[in-house]
């Protein structure tokens, strides 16, 4: 296997089922199956100077030198006949490193990627802001491009997309997609937000939510009259108003808070588990927020803890917590109990659930 490429690497990935490969100088090549890291002890262990070479051979001239400058990139490349791949570049123990992720060529839908039903509600939404969380790797980008292609095949609309880097090809159907690559099409984050809005979008993805700034323009668009979409690092609905709250200092909070119950609709909050279903790897476990009443009265009142219960008690509105989500995938047989237990919250109430015994605060009143 002398003179090995990384297109004969990326290529391996589909035939394996792996999501992602990770490659260090020194270190066995090693591919992400089923959620867990494979190590591939039969292919070459390239040192720095061979995987420095054939990272370079599929990054642009602009892309080496933001490495050198900056020592790390996050771009997308798109390989002929092997499929598109999301790329992170960067420099560990003074080492070239690599860790990229398989997308697939073509854009997912909500069966597909087995979302809850209700999700599909989002696409209806005429304004407001849509945050759909999660960990690194969790599928929220996935997520996102089911939400944006539903829109565009059942509105006449204009959708613009802010990404770093652009993951998913959208062709017009319905609606016209615009997509802008931080870095390519615009110098910054900072740039493309200050003049999305005199594109005349009724439709913004703008990423990842990552500071005050974008914050503030997500609840300005919304507000507005613009339906926004939006990522965060956080794990579950609760957590979310949180961390928009860190992002200002605690004497804003409370008109923060009055934005989110006025002009915030709904929250995704997903994990990716192993899956025990023939021709499915993973499955997202799933808490589904939609904005009612109660929920904004508690998010202004400052009693987030609350709202997972709020969230229990709107299931004929479509919304479900993480128990529901993970009770749903372990009845229907899309993961095993073990696996629902081990990332359960609260196992116990999980396993009591699946013996048909329910908690008393289970749809229960919120006082």
């Amino acid at each position: 296997m002398e003179g090995i490429t990384l297109k004969d690497l990326l290529s391996k990935m589909e035939p394996m089922n792996a999501t992602d490969i990770h490659l260090q100088a020194g270190c066995p090549v090693a591919y992400r199956i089923k959620g867990e890291i494979e190590k591939q002890y039969d292919l070459p262990v390239l040192n720095e100077e061979q995987l420095r070479n054939i990272i370079f051979s599929v990054l642009s001239e602009k892309d080496k030198k933001t490495f050198e400058e900056k020592g790390t990139i996050d771009t997308a490349i798109s390989i002929h006949g092997i499929g598109r791949f999301r790329m992170s570049v960067f420099l560990q123990r003074s080492s070239i490193a690599l860790a990229a992720r398989r997308i697939s060529n073509k854009i997912p839908d909500f069966e597909s990627l087995h979302l809850p039903e209700a999700a599909k509600k989002i696409t209806d939404f005429p304004n407001g802001l849509v945050l759909v969380t999660g960990p690194t790797g969790c599928g929220k980008s996935s997520t996102l491009a089911a939400i944006i292609n539903g829109i565009n095949k059942i509105r006449k609309c204009h959708i613009m997309c802010i990404e770093d880097p652009i993951e998913y090809l959208y062709k017009n159907e319905l609606a016209i997609i615009n997509q802008r690559e931080i870095g390519i099409d615009v110098g910054s984050f900072k740039e493309a937000l200050k003049y999305v809005v005199r594109q005349d979008p009724d439709v913004i993805l703008v990423g990842e939510i990552r500071d005050r700034d974008t914050v503030e323009f997500a609840l300005q668009a919304s507000e507005t009259g613009h339906l926004v979409f939006g990522t965060l690092h956080s794990s579950n609905v609760s957590q979310t108003i949180g961390r928009i709250l860190n992002f200002f200092p605690h004497s804003e909070h409370p008109s923060i808070r009055r934005a989110l119950a006025a002009h915030l609709k709904a929250v995704m909050s997903q994990m990716l588990l192993p899956s025990c279903k023939e021709g499915i790897l993973l499955v997202p476990a799933v808490e589904l927020m939609f904005m009612n009443s109660t929920i904004a009265r508690l998010i202004v009142e400052e009693q987030d803890s609350k709202i997972v219960k709020a969230i229990r008690a709107g299931r004929t509105e479509g919304m479900q917590d993480f128990e529901q989500s993970l009770h749903y995938l372990i009845t229907e047989g899309f993961i095993t109990k073990e696996v629902g237990l081990e990332h359960a919250e609260n196992p116990q109430s999980l396993d009591m659930k699946l013996r048909g015994i329910s908690l008393t605060e289970e749809g229960g009143i919120i006082s």
